[in-house]
């Protein structure tokens, strides 16, 4: 089997970064907009590496196999936090782009875009 992992987004990761973008231009402008998304899409493709990734932590509170990695990647650090899981056949399922003060339980999740 390869060493590289394939990865896989749910359509609520789109509707994530849509609006992580939209707030961070409002707010910091369009160039740190793109910087930003660029930093969230590298620490993404990171993850073909495997779900044990430096920094990755496992957080089965949330959810069974559930895993979190900090977006920070080439010196730039974010206030977001990818949500994955490794699936059986070599495949990572990136669940959810959070804020890292979203209220993080099994219960919380539908609502936790509102920190963006």
């Amino acid at each position: 089997m390869s060493n590289i992992w394939r990865i896989q987004q749910t359509d609520q990761v789109e509707v994530d970064l849509i609006s992580i973008y939209l707030w961070t231009a409002d707010t910091f402008g369009k160039n740190q907009a793109d910087e930003y998304v660029d930093t969230i899409s590298s620490t993404i493709e990171a993850l073909e590496i495997g779900p044990d990734i430096q920094g990755s932590k496992p957080r089965d509170d949330i959810g069974p196999g559930i895993r979190l990695l900090h977006v920070q990647r080439k010196g730039k650090k974010g206030r977001h936090l990818v949500m994955f899981k490794a699936m059986d056949d070599q495949t990572i399922l990136v669940i959810r782009l959070l804020h890292d003060s979203a209220n993080l339980t099994s219960g919380s999740l539908e609502s936790s875009n509102d920190s963006y």
